[in-house]
């Protein structure tokens, strides 16, 4: 099943996320978590991220549990 193994990459990627949670913040304007060295979102081009520890581990948390359902860069190649 293609969505059982996206949600399992989703769930890949947030175990590192969580794993090093100050080495990403998560961005205010789309809610996708970002490097912490990134200045804009990729996605939205925001500017504004909340860098907490906590916060970053929540959304990770929560992105892994369902599918994604947000546009990024790569869907409009």
């Amino acid at each position: 099943m293609p969505e059982d193994s996206h949600l399992q990459e989703r769930a890949r990627k947030a175990e590192i996320i969580i794993a090093q949670p100050t080495a990403f913040k998560v961005c205010e304007g789309c809610d996708s978590i970002v490097a912490a060295r990134v200045a804009t979102c990729p996605n939205c081009h925001g500017y504004r991220f909340n860098d907490a520890p906590e916060a970053v581990v929540a959304q990770a948390r929560l992105l892994a549990s369902r599918a994604q359902t947000s546009v990024i860069a790569d869907d409009l190649l």
